[in-house]
């Protein structure tokens, strides 16, 4: 647990060498930063410091009278913060590339880079046609459910009883009553009219097969975003767990892509050290 001043308590996971260049993984809804990202944290801490954090009202995240992906971004740099970090590359995955985009909005000098997947420039429409349609077809525990690695999924790569279980706990960490909480603070992002101003290296990775956050939308931010390039995954919305072996290798070619220039600064300077 790490205290942010004045801001409340999260729970955090920093692995890899302390002075290699920091990735920041923030997690999709209704999961937390291991529950979304644990079968890739081990192929980037070899050559990045990789950082994890509850989000707001998610796992041991703050609790607070609110719950704005904005807030969730300021936590991400107060975090930067007591950990010492100057410069970070953001990559989320769904929410959590909201939260990464925001980041970079409200604390350009503090990103470096962006990595954005399965995510989109918005995530919900206050028409209230499109609300009732994502009402009734239970849109939020549809996703859910195929976020979750289920016990009796077959195919499940990688995956034992006991993992499992411990997701099952993850998951329930977060209270489920929170969930209209979530959608309006889900809802009221939107960064499609200032994606035109993003000038960090970025990459997107693309689920091809996603039907919670479509393909097409996810290549507004591939269109929007200049110099973006695409990396595309075989795969559903679930595919950072649940397609990971075809999800792992493409985000790390993706977090390469924007984080070239101060991995190859590194490795000069260890170097030059020894």
């Amino acid at each position: 647990m790490v205290e942010l001043a004045g801001r409340g308590s999260t729970y955090v996971t920093d692995t890899g060498p302390r002075d290699a260049p920091a990735v920041f993984l923030l997690h999709s809804v209704l999961t937390t930063g291991l529950l979304c990202w644990y079968p890739s944290i081990p192929a980037l801490n070899e050559n990045y410091r990789v950082i994890t954090l509850d989000a707001r009202w998610h796992g041991r995240g703050i609790r607070s009278d609110d719950f704005t992906l904005t807030d969730c971004a300021d936590d991400v740099v107060a975090l930067a913060d007591v950990l010492g970090i100057d410069e970070f590359t953001a990559a989320g995955f769904s929410m959590g590339g909201g939260i990464a985009q925001l980041a970079w909005r409200r604390h350009s000098d503090r990103v470096n880079g962006l990595v954005l997947c399965s995510t989109g420039p918005f995530f919900s429409t206050s028409k209230p046609e499109h609300q009732a349609k994502a009402h009734r077809s239970g849109r939020v525990l549809h996703t859910v459910d195929r976020l979750l690695p289920h016990p009796t999924e077959a195919k499940l790569e990688d995956t034992d009883a006991h993992t499992s279980m411990w997701a099952l706990r993850q998951f329930f960490s977060t209270p489920l009553a929170e969930m209209s909480r979530f959608g309006n603070g889900l809802g009221e992002f939107n960064s499609r009219d200032w994606l035109g101003e993003i000038d960090v290296p970025t990459s997107v990775v693309v689920s091809t097969h996603d039907r919670v956050v479509e393909p097409e939308r996810q290549e507004l931010l591939v269109n929007g975003i200049p110099g973006a390039r695409r990396f595309d995954v075989d795969g559903g919305h679930a595919c950072c767990v649940l397609g990971a072996q075809r999800f792992v290798p493409r985000l790390v070619e993706a977090v390469e892509a924007v984080t070239v220039g101060t991995v190859q600064k590194n490795v000069s300077t260890a170097s030059t050290t020894r």
